[in-house]
């Protein structure tokens, strides 16, 4: 029965019953049109600016008579962007009355608000049983006339073999009784209450409207008097134009010639636009303004109505005496309450000032990033200048042609430009052989976005490159093919040689040069001489030492200019230092960590004497605590040796005769105790004397 609501759908449609915009097939957004029972109004779109963020700013001017109402046509998804970003203006003195467009409240909230409820798609069955007591005409088909009083269900048995089947049975009171309808022989109802069956049609012309989901109106209302400009401009989601190059080397001067690619991919053709191409990344997103937001409510019951609940409660925080002394604190004075209302007033001004800057920002005014679109402006700003903030802008001289759906290379840059032809070396690019390329300075005065470009040479193509973004002055080098005439034997040598040894208080301090040397072997086999740009790995610990001049040099490499005659071979050699400094302290280190340097060449005679005396000490102490730490051991073996023999002589008894003998070399042991503890002080002194002598040595010693 749901078919039913579908072809009661088609009939309203087919009867006229509309939402309003236009039904010519072309329409489609953004194309303006006039609305139903307005006067007949183009406002056709006259200017396009296409940002490299991919936003466009569309404007569509014309002219108005007296009051008037302008449609202009959307896609569903760009109705955000426009919400949020349209501008309309009046210039010959009118106002702007509105902006109306069809609603996005939920389908499905939409219905239920009808009154008779569409929203879970019923069948005729279950239709009826929501108009109980409504009058109704029902062809079942004699006619028959009555008021809805229930619809039940029935359970028979039909068919052989038997079968139970479920049947809606239409309960009608009319003149003559209650009368049952099967709803299976229903042939058409009509509802005879006229604002039942109003609700029913809207509720049914909102289903229909709600299938279009590609294309929304828009509808702008003007009001004054005479005829006077408007203009409309909105920002919406397009496609990124994109750029290409061509640069032909084989002029007197060469040739750069660049193509800016331009896409319409909206449903209206362009007819003599103003069409302006804007470089830079201007934030942009999208925000849901077209759906309507319900915000949740609490249901309150009222109190007399109200059932008490057992209640819970959770921990209490703090003690009974921080509740007292809260309790207890004063009420705000005068002067604290106007403190209070001074901070909610500094607050308050700072979230004002906070929106001021963030509206100047967008808005172009002072300190804004915008740069140029206001709404006391619209694009004017924007299309007069060339450089706008941190934006750059070509402006098509010549009015635009595109139809919809079609996409155009349109010519940004023909002009001659400073190119010089070189060769291009980086070893980790290609180790034998450089690339063909250019030295590319930008004196068109123009900005160069990113990009490729098509290489050609003495007519013929000869590769491509691509060009990152060139301001106007910049200079960049682009490679577009291999140099099969020239090769390049790379070789890299290293040395290290200790440039200074000295010691500071006891610090043995020495500095080493590092140099590292790579060769460039290259050989020319052209019949034209070769102006050569070798790249060379930057290290910021490294000082340049040869050459003295490079000709630029970037975070990564330094770039040199080597020339290279015609059939011949030439050496370009880079030379490059690192100095690094070790520090040795002298007296926690073992002697062989610095001996090698008492014999070096490349170190002087009295850093050598000084080294020489020091390790001599070092020995001599070392010598001195060897000697306390065997007299130290020695020791700890015979006390400990006497600790068993006494534990043995309380085991045997002092007057056993091993007992005897144990007593006596206790005796023995405490001699040798005595002896071993009078060498461990004396040994303890001489390595004391030996370890400040060394200290006293090697805080005065500095030599170099």
């Amino acid at each position: 029965m749901s078919r039913w609501l579908m072809v009661l759908a088609a009939a309203v449609l087919a009867a006229g019953v509309g939402v309003g915009w236009s039904a010519d097939p072309s329409a489609g957004g953004p194309i303006a049109a006039a609305a139903a029972g307005a006067p007949e109004v183009q406002l056709p779109v006259t200017k396009v600016v296409l940002f490299s963020s991919g936003v466009g700013y569309f404007e569509h001017t014309g002219a108005v008579d007296g009051d008037a109402e302008v449609r202009l046509m959307f896609k569903t998804e760009q109705i955000n962007d426009v919400l949020k970003s349209m501008v309309v203006t009046d210039a010959g003195g009118g106002t702007v009355r509105r902006v109306s467009y069809a609603g996005r409240e939920p389908l499905e909230r939409a219905l239920k608000s009808f009154g008779v409820d569409l929203s879970e798609a019923p069948t005729l069955g279950e239709l009826l049983a929501q108009l109980r007591g409504a009058e109704v005409i029902v062809a079942a088909p004699e006619k028959l006339i009555g008021k809805v009083f229930n619809v039940e269900e029935r359970t028979k048995v039909i068919g052989q073999p038997p079968a139970q089947v479920t049947e809606q049975i239409l309960d009608l009171v009319s003149e003559g009784g209650i009368k049952q309808v099967p709803i299976e022989t229903i042939q058409s109802v009509r509802l005879a209450n006229e604002q039942l069956d109003s609700e029913l049609n809207k509720a049914l012309e909102l289903l229909v409207a709600s299938r279009d989901k590609d294309r929304k109106p828009v509808d702008i209302e003007f009001a004054g008097k005479g005829r006077r400009r408007v203009r409309i401009g909105y920002i919406i989601e397009t496609p990124i134009w994109k750029t290409s190059y061509r640069l032909d080397l084989g002029e007197k001067k060469p040739l750069m010639q660049g193509w800016a690619i331009v896409d319409n991919t909206t449903d209206a053709d362009w007819g003599k636009v103003e069409l302006t191409l804007v470089s830079g990344r201007p934030i942009s997103f999208v925000q849901d303004l077209y759906t309507p937001l319900f915000v949740p409510r609490p249901v309150v019951v009222p109190e007399l109505y109200a059932s008490l609940r057992p209640p819970s409660y959770e921990e209490g925080i703090g003690s009974e005496k921080k509740a007292r002394q809260l309790a207890a604190a004063p009420p705000p004075t005068p002067a604290g309450r106007r403190a209070t209302l001074r901070d909610g007033r500094a607050e308050a001004e700072s979230l004002a000032k906070a929106e001021n800057r963030l509206g100047a920002y967008y808005s172009g005014g002072p300190g804004g990033g915008g740069g140029g679109i206001s709404l006391a402006q619209g694009v004017e700003a924007l299309a007069a200048a060339g450089q706008v903030g941190e934006l750059f802008q070509y402006t098509i001289r010549d009015p635009v042609n595109l139809a919809r759906r079609r996409s155009a290379m349109l010519p940004v840059i023909n002009a001659a430009i400073v190119a010089e032809k070189v060769s291009i070396y980086n070893q980790q690019v290609m180790p034998k052989n450089p690339l063909n390329g250019v030295y590319l300075t930008n004196d068109t005065g123009m900005k160069m976005l990113a990009g490729p470009v098509t290489v050609l040479d003495g007519g013929m193509y000869a590769g491509d490159a691509r060009l990152d973004n060139l301001a106007a002055g910049d200079k960049r080098l682009l490679s577009y093919a291999v140099d099969l005439n020239v090769t390049v034997d790379p070789s890299a040598s290293s040395t290290s040689a200790i440039t200074a040894v000295k010691i500071v208080r006891g610090v043995l301090q020495v500095t080493r040069k590092h140099t590292f040397k790579q060769d460039y072997l290259i050989h020319n086999k052209a019949d034209v001489a070769r102006t050569m740009i070798v790249e060379h790995p930057f290290s910021a610990d490294r000082k340049l030492v040869e050459p003295e001049k490079y000709e630029e040099k970037t975070a990564a490499l330094y770039r040199f200019r080597v020339p290279v005659a015609a059939g011949e071979t030439g050496k370009f050699t880079v030379l490059q230092e690192r100095t690094d400094s070790q520090t040795i302290a002298i007296l926690p280190a073992a002697p062989g960590a610095f001996r090698w340097y008492t014999t070096s060449g490349e170190v002087s005679k009295a850093v050598q004497d000084a080294l020489a005396r020091a390790i001599a000490m070092k020995d001599e102490l070392t010598l001195a605590q060897r000697k306390l730490a065997t007299l130290t051991q020695q020791l700890g073996t015979i006390e400990t040796g006497q600790s068993r023999l006494r534990e043995n002589l309380k085991v045997v008894g002092n007057e056993s005769q091993l007992g005897k003998r144990y007593l006596q070399m206790l005796n023995d042991q405490e001699d040798e105790i005595a002896r071993l503890k009078a060498s461990i002080t004396e040994a303890r002194d001489q390595a004391d004397a030996r370890q400040k002598q060394l200290e006293d040595y090697l805080r005065e010693l500095s030599v170099e």
